[in-house]
């Protein structure tokens, strides 16, 4: 009789939780995977505006995940309520863990602060090639803590926004055009006029340099070895390393055709017989 009683109880136990508690608990799992896809639904929706160029890419990017994160916790914290946990001693354990977490990462905090002045102050955009703290490569991400950079060689970096924010910041993207800069050294021997008339019709040949501004070739010292001549062609920003191949390789064919020579150093051994 008594484990007649005992069984009784049990289950009338178990089937009060589910009516109850566990009905709430099933209910906040269907509620918190509907409301998990509805935020990511909304925030692809925010970053593919920012990809169609409707609002600004970094700008979209930024705030897509910020209010992914932050409406996710709120999403959370509200179902916990809603099953029957006591939310005022959670509320006290995330505000005192708050407090330590702030005290052990100063740094994070600091990185915070980087990210909301990179937003604010915009000294480089997503999809920028920028060269900073000793990384260059193109901006992926900016993040609340840190930027996501992919370089040339196709890896990732990720650069603290604390350090970014506060060093200095070579954006290569931010202006349309820029200038390929090349010094070629001939002889003395050889007559520079006719190496100046063979660079202006190499870059007055190349499809990709501009001709406003025109390029300056010049000469632009006089070596211990050679005749500097010094070669200045703006081009399009997009079209910098080809221009810059270019030209170093195309130069060294026409001055090897032309009996131009590029000196080079020598050392000259003598021998001494006793």
């Amino acid at each position: 009789m008594n484990w007649q009683t005992t069984l009784h109880g049990i289950l009338d136990t178990v089937i009060h939780w589910i009516t109850t508690a566990g009905l709430r608990l099933i209910i906040a799992l269907i509620l918190l995977m509907i409301s998990f896809k509805i935020i990511n639904a909304v925030s692809r929706r925010i970053e593919k505006a920012g990809n169609t160029g409707k609002i600004d890419k970094t700008i979209a990017k930024v705030f897509a995940y910020t209010l992914k994160v932050g409406l996710k916790c709120v999403v959370a914290i509200c179902l916990v309520g809603f099953v029957g946990i006591d939310t005022s001693g959670l509320a006290a354990l995330v505000t005192s863990f708050g407090v330590c977490a702030g005290l052990a990462v100063n740094g994070a905090l600091s990185n915070l602060a980087g990210g909301v002045l990179i937003i604010l102050t915009r000294p480089f955009r997503v999809d920028d090639f920028i060269e900073a703290q000793g990384y260059s490569g193109t901006v992926e991400d900016i993040r609340i803590t840190a930027t996501k950079l992919r370089t040339a060689d196709n890896k990732v970096v990720y650069i603290p926004n604390g350090t970014l924010s506060s060093g200095n910041i070579v954006n290569y993207s931010e202006k349309d055009t820029r200038r390929v800069d090349l010094t070629f050294s001939i002889s003395y021997d050889n007559d520079f006029e006719k190496a100046k008339s063979i660079l202006t019709d190499i870059t007055a040949a190349h499809e990709l340099i501009l001709d406003d501004p025109a390029p300056t070739i010049r000469v632009s010292a006089h070596g211990q070895s050679s005749v500097d001549i010094v070669t200045r062609a703006w081009v399009n920003s997009a079209d910098y390393w080809t221009v810059y191949h270019d030209l170093l390789e195309t130069t060294k064919t026409a001055f090897d055709k032309e009996g131009i020579s590029i000196p080079y150093n020598q050392l000259d051994v003598h021998v001494k017989h006793d």
